[in-house]
């Protein structure tokens, strides 16, 4: 999945981009990305003429607010790209919905995997159309909490580190990727039991946790092998050269010049260095 840095970044780039601007056209090129052709007419009806008042964030969710008192919310899946486009650039062949502004162009949905979505909602209804963003647990760029208060979030599960990490209901919008570079930064392994962890351990997965996702964001995300993401632009992110361990099996970890290890864990490969993570 695209994971939180990378969609923290989009949110930035189409607040700055897109507040303001009003809505000349939308052409639903792939009926299945709005929730089928039922939706094609209901979405241009709403979203003509209407004006862009904020870009926001629910988890990994997208929002696009309207002056109208609708809200879309994009979820790009795994390979979904929200692209910034002349009138008259080429359209690229996953395109699944173009909304064209009455001044500097469009923005296009790219729906690369198959498994991007948009849904229309009335703004003031938003949670009660989609109950389940109510249940999101921590966001770390948008709702950072003390360490203290983290620190009982963790000691009130028995659970192993990176699953937790991984569980939106704890942590929203992290994937394997960034959980093995949170774990290596705070010295952890994957497999430690969350009510495990001492004082000093518990500060250091929390410094690490806002830290490694903030230089994320700083560094416009991560683009690495078999990935999709691009910025609105279409520029990959740079933060995969500042990865320490993440497909870097083999290499030398950079804490202990000690080669870095792969391990099936939870059915996924998980990236480690086994001399100093504990």
């Amino acid at each position: 999945m695209i994971e939180l840095p990378e969609i923290e970044t989009i949110r930035r780039d189409l607040d700055r981009e897109c507040v303001g601007k009003k809505i000349k056209d939308v052409d639903v090129v792939i009926a299945r990305a709005v929730g089928g052709s039922k939706e094609r007419s209901h979405l241009t009806e709403a979203l003509e003429g209407a004006k862009v008042t904020e870009v926001g964030r629910v988890g990994r969710l997208i929002r696009m607010d309207f002056d109208s008192g609708s809200t879309l919310l994009f979820d790009l899946g795994s390979g979904g790209q929200l692209l910034r486009c002349a009138n008259k650039e080429e359209v690229h062949k996953r395109t699944a919905l173009i909304l064209g502004f009455t001044q500097h162009g469009q923005l296009r949905l790219v729906d690369v995997n198959a498994d991007a979505s948009v849904s229309l909602h009335a703004t003031e209804a938003l949670f009660e159309d989609r109950p389940e963003l109510t249940t999101l647990g921590l966001d770390p760029i948008e709702q950072p909490v003390s360490w203290t208060d983290f620190g009982r979030m963790l000691h009130a599960r028995s659970e192993k580190l990176k699953p937790l990490l991984l569980d939106d209901s704890f942590v929203v919008g992290l994937g394997p990727m960034y959980g093995d570079e949170i774990l290596f930064n705070a010295g952890l392994r994957f497999d430690r039991l969350s009510n495990s962890l001492t004082t000093q351990e518990v500060r250091r997965l929390y410094r690490s946790l806002v830290e490694t996702l903030h230089d994320a964001v700083k560094y416009r995300g991560s683009t690495v092998e078999g990935s999709a993401y691009l910025d609105v632009f279409g520029v990959p992110g740079n933060y995969q050269d500042h990865h320490a361990v993440y497909q870097k099996d083999g290499d030398l970890s950079p804490r202990n010049r000690k080669p870095i290890s792969k391990v099936k864990f939870g059915g996924e490969w998980t990236y480690y260095c086994a001399e100093s993570q504990v």
